[in-house]
């Protein structure tokens, strides 16, 4: 018994002794956390060789301390592949399809519409578009120079949208580059499109709480959207107040009565409208707007960047391409991060962008058909006002929804569903156009001559 006692004691003393390590132990863990958490946030990847100033638009200052991503950005200048349907080379779109000439009639696209070049391309490109004129406003650069964001936050959106075109061309000597996307130092992916704030704010969304991963599609709404230019100023806006959804859009339209050209077919007829003239809108390049109408890849959680811009290698360093181009072009680094069967996923794109690509050319028709008999009835006599102002309006929401596909720079692969729906009403607004112009004379011989 006398043995045990100790024994009992020892194990005491040891219990006790492992106790306090543990609560010391966890008072010091607890310290360590505290202490991480009250660091400042640090930077990523190494420590900058210059600083850049904020807004700098030399993207090779930027490019000192970014050496692969500004290396791959150069890219851009001269990566004129094409594929099937888009990519990077300068060909005319008017001549590799006449039917825009009549669907595009009176308006400077009419005169010039070429493909889309690289970033770097973009501000000598629409210097030198036969689209711009003396009445050009300066809002025609918005997406065009890496010197906007300094220009904007001196002179405030309103100020440089107001100028002509020709007085800001001296001081843009820049095309898109690293601050369209990046705020210097920190490098973080922010707005600086004041259209695309407001817009966002209209949704009541705040972009400064977005994820990095959401940041890296919305960074490419600061210039892949519709817009319009609002008022005398010209003032950027994009129509994204009732939603993105082309019904929002073109309701948003409809509410404000714009419209971005008249035809110029028959000047004298006055209809019953608010618009007497035959009107039209043109959409621009909506690709967020259409990737984020719930498209698969969006609702997977996949960001523009991830396709168009996909992590690259050189040796150990891990970095995004800024060789901004198709995925098709680079197919194995894009799609082969999430699909294994790389061959499998580019036929399969081809398919959906046939068939878009298909149904876009069915609504193209249409729509030329319906133009060319609203024209003749607009040149006959004893018609009937009343239906022929429905076949205008009928016309105008067809092109509207056939453009929004048409501009959209994916032929359809960015929400395969929503193109070929949208397509599938435009046509059928176009006959019903046709076919109320028809009705508007009383003449079936228009349905079968016009626009043929």
């Amino acid at each position: 018994m006398t043995e045990a006692k100790p024994k009992r004691r020892i194990r005491l003393s040891l219990t006790m002794i492992l106790s306090g390590v543990i609560v010391l132990l966890a008072a010091a863990l607890a310290g360590v956390l505290i202490f991480l958490k009250n660091q400042p946030p640090q930077q990523r990847g190494v420590a900058p060789v210059v600083e850049i100033a904020p807004m700098e638009p030399d993207s090779a200052q930027w490019g000192k301390n970014f050496p692969n991503q500004y290396a791959t950005f150069l890219l851009t200048q001269t990566n004129n592949t094409r594929t099937a349907f888009g990519g990077s080379d300068k060909i005319s779109k008017l001549e590799a399809d006449p039917r825009l000439l009549t669907l595009f009639a009176g308006y400077p696209f009419s005169k010039e519409y070429n493909e889309e070049r690289g970033h770097m391309n973009a501000l000598a490109d629409v210097q030198s578009i036969a689209r711009v004129n003396e009445t050009t406003h300066a809002t025609c650069y918005s997406c065009k120079s890496s010197n906007n964001p300094g220009l904007w936050d001196q002179m405030g959106m309103l100020a440089y949208d107001t100028l002509m075109f020709s007085d800001m061309t001296p001081q843009l000597d820049n095309s898109i580059g690293c601050a369209n996307c990046h705020e210097a130092g920190t490098m973080r992916l922010i707005v600086t499109n004041p259209a695309l704030d407001e817009a966002l704010k209209a949704q009541g969304k705040d972009w400064r709480t977005f994820t990095r991963q959401e940041m890296r599609t919305v960074v490419c709404a600061n210039c892949h959207v519709e817009y319009y230019f609002k008022g005398d100023e010209k003032y950027l806006v994009f129509p994204w107040a009732n939603g993105t959804r082309i019904e929002n859009i073109s309701q948003y339209y409809a509410d404000l009565k714009f419209r971005d050209w008249v035809y110029p077919y028959v000047k004298d007829y006055k209809g019953t409208t608010d618009h007497p003239e035959y009107d039209a809108i043109k959409m621009q390049h909506p690709e967020y707007e259409m990737f984020t109408a719930d498209s698969t890849h969006y609702l997977a959680g996949v960001a523009c960047a991830d396709c168009h811009m996909p992590y690259t290698r050189d040796g150990a360093a891990k970095f995004s391409t800024h060789n901004v181009q198709s995925p098709l072009l680079n197919a194995e680094t894009a799609c082969g991060v999430c699909h294994t069967d790389v061959a499998y996923v580019t036929g399969r794109v081809s398919v959906i962008q046939n068939q878009v690509y298909d149904t876009l050319i069915a609504a193209e028709e249409a729509l030329v058909d319906a133009i060319g008999s609203i024209q003749a009835a607009m040149g006959a006599t004893n018609v009937d006002t009343a239906l022929l102002d429905e076949a205008r309006l009928l016309h105008r929401e067809a092109q509207l929804r056939w453009d929004f596909v048409a501009a959209e720079n994916s032929m359809g692969f960015h929400n395969p569903e929503e193109a070929l729906r949208i397509l599938a009403e435009a046509t059928d607004l176009a006959r019903q156009a046709q076919l109320k112009a028809v009705q508007a004379t009383g003449d079936a011989g228009i349905l079968t001559t016009g626009g043929r």
